[in-house]
């Protein structure tokens, strides 16, 4: 981050939108996004909590098939916290 003067490491990857307030939105086609950066040997990604259904949704993600660190983020602030401590 040129912010922090710190590194983004290049195995980091990040699927979803920035809002103008900070809140990172959710994107379409999630699961295949996880999946594809997980193929292209990325270790970590950041998606949205939005992408996330609800408890009572049929359509849940289990994150755990994925060989890949699913970072799970609701505005950049978490992100930044996440990535540089």
């Amino acid at each position: 981050s040129s912010h922090e003067d710190i590194p983004i490491s290049s195995k980091t990857c990040f699927a979803g939108e920035i809002g103008l307030s900070g809140e990172i939105r959710a994107v379409n086609r999630v699961e295949q996004r996880i999946a594809e950066a997980q193929k292209l040997g990325f270790e970590q990604i950041f998606i949205s909590k939005y992408n996330l259904p609800k408890a009572d949704d049929k359509k849940r993600i289990d994150l755990s098939r994925y060989n890949i660190d699913v970072k799970v983020v609701g505005n950049i602030e978490e992100v930044f916290g996440l990535l540089f401590g």
